[in-house]
Parts: C-alpha cells; structure tokens; sequence
C-alpha cells in the first residue's frame, strides 16, 4: 500500500498559505476530513481552494476579504487555529474562535497567543473568540515552554512577515515543521535552523506564490506497520521515510518485528509473538504521542508485561477500556499504562475516543478472534485516507461504516 501525504504538514501549509499573495499549487495532499475543513475555512476567508486532482489542491489567497474564521469550522479541528498569525501578519487583523478537535487533554493555545503577543500584536478573547490587531509584527525571541509542534508552525510562520529577526528556541523539530519551513522559503521566506530546537526568521516584505510537494504521512505509516506487526504479516508500506519514523522503527525493532528500508519504501514482516518493550512518549524526535496507542494495542498481545509513559498529553489513555473489552490486560496509573500480554484478542463491539485510538482499534481487530465493530469511525476519517480501502489491499476481512471484521492474517 502507499502513504498518502501527511496530514499534520498538509493542515499547516494550508493555514501559512493566507501570507502569499499568489496563487499555490499543492501536490500530495491527502483526501481526509480535516483536510475538506481547512478547504472549507480557506474558500470561507476568500481564498478561493479546491481540487484539481485527487492529491493536488490550488489555493488562490491573493484576494482574501474575510479576516474572521468561522465557528462552525474551527471547532472540528484544531489547526485552524493556525490561521490567526498569518492573518494578522498580513493585514493587521484577525479573529479566530478557540480550536476544537480530538479530545485526547488539555491543549491550551496560550504558547500560541503569548508568542504572538511577543510579535507586537495586541490580542484579546470575548465571548470565546480570540482577535488580534498589529500595525506591524515586530521579531523577537520567543522561548516555548514546551516543544509545541502547532505552536512552532503557527509563531513561524506569523513570524516571517515581521520586521527584523525573530528566534524561536525550544521549539519543535517534527518533519512536518521542517516540511513547512521548507515551503515557506519556497515562496520567498527566510528561515533557518528547521529540524533544530532554534529557529531563525528573518522577516520579509512580501510572500509570493508557487508549487510545493507535501512529504509523506511517518503516522499513517507508523499505523501499516503495527497493522502487518500485530498481524504477524509481511507487507511493503511505499512511500514510507524511515529518517521520519526512526523512534517508531527502533521500538518495532526491540519488540522483534523485522523491517528493512529501501528505495520504495519500508517492509515490515513479523512472524512471532512480539516482544515486551517500554515506552515513553516525548517531542520529536523521541517516540511520538500520536503512536501510543497503536503500540498498546500491539503490546497487548506481547509475550510480556510492557510499560507505555505519556508525557504529552493526560487524557490520552481513553481507550484502554476498549481495548480490555476485547480481552487486553491493561492497568493504567497516572500517566502510564502496564499492559501484560495475553495469548489472544477476541472480537466485540467497541468505541473509538479520537483518531489514533481508533487505528488502534482497527488493529487490534484485525488480529482478534471473531468479529469487531466499531463506532465512531468518524474519528479516523479525519485523519486516515481511504484506510478501509488500503487494508482490503492488503487481504484484511474489514467492511466500510462501523464493521472491521477481525481475525484475519495480513498476506
């Protein structure tokens, strides 16, 4: 199967596409709900945006008239979030509702408003809308707290049309703010030190316009991989970029899973019980929250007792009920999980919680005895392109709508 583009740099992209001031074309990008709500948010703020093809999206901000989001659009999904310091980069003004989006804790956007604040701009919140106003953004040095991949994009990208240097330090390394960098100095940005903990943004007068391919999907292809893992499968994941998943590479490694690299992609093959490993969770490039709860699934069935640590977000561990419901021994304390392998997984109606828990869902049902049901499907949707279509692909028993049929061996 091919990874399609990431979701996460696609999402990001799109929202630094209100600085240019000519049209972008954008290849690679994947067909997934919270892509058709950054396309609805864009032709809302008068950027006219669709699709040409299946992976290729045209984006005409040149004329944007709107600098409010709308409420209906932002509470789906987080990243729209984003589009506040661009707008207010560019024209002085912007007002954007608090973001909505999975409900896996606590995501406050204070890193956001106070690195804009240390921008220059004057930002207030009333009846659950943030607005901000600047003459000018000014650089500065913003230190984030913690290393927030939204927060590093989003301050980045505000960023690059303020006047004189801004340093963004402790800031996120993720390919996808690499990816976005990349992209921004496309179009006529300067920035430097992406994929460090230190940014660089010299501010320029203008954004242009141009063509950008967006990298491939590390947690969609994260996701195949515990899929052919906790199925003892043997499957070839194209496309994949092994320098992008190497924490996830290294702990299927540890658990016995064989992978191995080459031109077309990652090839995972697994052939016994996987092995009992520890992980914790932590800013790139330690192993990534988005892939815990794939991992929890696969430990389940691990000839051992393992140990997942989340440092990132509290609530993330909602699933485990519905993973133990379908016979998984998980115990959870604070903020870890202390899953002891068992001999089988058995099949039940359960519920998906947020996106990652229900690929973990999906997977643990593909390698339960007897059938899996699972609501809530529109969780995955907002992430996952064509992720029913993609495992049929690969020989696995699973229908459309709420049914994933379990049980069955990825060939």
């Amino acid at each position: 199967m091919t990874v399609s583009g990431s979701k996460n740099a696609a999402l990001a992209i799109m929202a630094a596409s209100v600085l240019a001031e000519e049209p972008i074309i954008l290849h690679n990008v994947p067909r997934i709900g919270d892509i058709h709500t950054m396309v609805e948010l864009l032709n809302d703020l008068g950027a006219p945006t669709q699709f040409r093809n299946r992976t290729t999206v045209c984006i005409d901000p040149s004329h944007i008239l709107e600098l409010e989001a709308p409420y209906e659009l932002v509470r789906k999904m987080r990243a729209s979030f984003n589009v506040l310091g661009p707008l207010v980069a560019r024209f002085g003004y912007a007002r954007v509702p608090v973001p909505g989006g999975c409900d896996i804790g606590a995501r406050p956007v204070n890193f956001h408003i106070d690195g804009l604040r240390r921008l220059g701009a004057n930002l207030y919140s009333e009846h659950g809308l943030y607005t901000a106003v600047a003459r000018n953004l000014i650089g500065s040095t913003i230190y984030l707290d913690f290393q927030s991949a939204g927060a590093t994009q989003h301050l980045m990208t505000a960023a690059c049309r303020a006047q004189g240097v801004t340093i963004i330090e402790n800031c996120a390394a993720e390919p996808e703010v690499v990816n976005l960098a990349e992209f921004l100095n496309s179009l006529g940005a300067r920035i430097e030190g992406a994929g460090t903990t230190t940014l660089h943004i010299t501010g320029v007068d203008r954004i242009g316009g141009g063509e950008f391919e967006v990298i491939p999907d590390r947690l969609e292809a994260g996701t195949f991989a515990v899929a052919g893992a906790i199925t003892r499968g043997d499957i070839l994941i194209e496309n994949a970029v092994e320098e992008h998943m190497r924490p996830v590479v290294n702990k299927l490694e540890e658990a016995g899973i064989e992978l191995t690299s080459d031109a077309h992609g990652l090839r995972v093959r697994s052939a016994d019980q996987p092995r009992p490993v520890d992980i914790r969770t932590n800013p790139h490039p330690a192993f990534p929250t988005d892939m815990q709860q794939l991992f929890a699934a696969l430990l389940s069935i691990a000839s051992g007792t393992s140990v997942i640590t989340e440092n990132v977000y509290e609530s993330r561990f909602r699933y485990v009920n519905e993973l133990n419901r379908m016979g998984a021994d998980i115990r959870v304390s604070a903020r870890s999980a202390v899953i002891t392998g068992v001999p089988r997984l058995t099949g039940c109606p359960v519920a998906a919680t947020d996106l990652r828990a229900g690929a973990a869902l999906v997977c643990a049902g593909l390698a339960a005895e007897g059938m899996t049901e699972i609501v809530g499907v529109e969780h995955m949707e907002r992430g996952y392109e064509n992720l029913t279509e993609k495992l049929q692909g690969l020989g696995a028993a699973i229908t459309g709508g709420s049914n994933t049929g379990g049980g069955h061996r990825l060939p």
